[in-house]
């Protein structure tokens, strides 16, 4: 059977468990989280399709031994003096458990207070702009991209920008500044379509206004924007993801 790093190698090319996660040695402990918690998400098994599974599931189990060894100071500090990576338990234990140990499920009610923080504050206003110039004024590209953004949001969103560029922030882009009726029709049906998909898919799944796991909805998102909903998710685990309920009375700090 081969070893740790021996797996470390196949299926992440390095046998520098650092590399692995895309840290420097010196990282602190919640750069080591921060970069664990974002890989584990890639290569999560349920998140991805059934063909990718096997080979996902075998790097999502290398991630969580490398998490392990590296938020224990004994095993880091051993690993970084003579490389030995302690493997007594990596075939074994579960890493599905582990990984929701650390990592709280995201509730609806999570989206609610986050949408609820995220509307009209400075980091918004940045990412629209971030939309804006990426997208050189195309709408359709500023609705799909900012966070949380609806056919509703569309007139708040545009008289923002256009102040913007009336202060010469920004340049008044044509895509933006003279997109055409049939355009804006045409954005319009394709989010009232979405709407109602995203609608039909919280009744297909018993979800209604109750909390839930948004994994849940994630693997039920088969559309073309299902990328906007795991950066959302990401976005949403980078707010809350911390102890998961049953840990919140020990005194451990949150993630960012």
């Amino acid at each position: 059977m081969p070893g740790f790093l021996d797996l470390c190698d196949k299926y992440f090319k390095t046998t520098d468990i650092y590399q692995v996660l895309g840290i420097p040695k010196d990282a602190s402990d919640s750069q080591v989280r921060k970069a664990y918690h974002k890989i584990s998400l890639q290569v999560h098994p349920d998140r991805v399709e059934e063909t990718d599974k096997k080979e996902c599931t075998e790097k999502f189990k290398i991630v969580g031994q490398i998490h392990s060894i590296l938020s224990d100071s004994d095993k880091r500090a051993l690993y970084d003096e003579t490389g030995d990576i302690g493997e007594d338990d990596f075939s074994e234990r579960n890493w599905s458990k582990y990984w929701r140990l650390l990592f709280k499920k995201i509730t609806l009610q999570d989206i609610k207070n986050f949408e609820t923080k995220y509307k009209g504050s400075k980091e918004e206003l940045e990412d629209i702009r971030k939309a804006y110039e990426e997208g050189e004024g195309d709408m359709d590209y500023v609705l799909e991209t900012v966070l949380c953004a609806t056919l509703d949001d569309e007139p708040r969103l545009r008289e923002l920008l256009q102040v913007m560029i009336d202060d010469g922030e920004i340049p008044g882009y044509p895509k933006f500044t003279n997109e055409s009726q049939t355009k804006k029709k045409r954005r319009k049906r394709k989010m009232e379509k979405e709407a109602e998909e995203a609608e039909q898919m919280k009744e297909e799944l018993g979800l209604g206004d109750k909390e839930s796991d948004l994994f849940a909805l994630i693997r039920k998102k088969q559309t073309g924007r299902e990328q906007e909903m795991n950066s959302f998710y990401d976005s949403l685990a980078e707010k809350y993801g911390g102890k998961n309920k049953a840990n919140k009375a020990k005194p451990k700090g949150r993630r960012k």
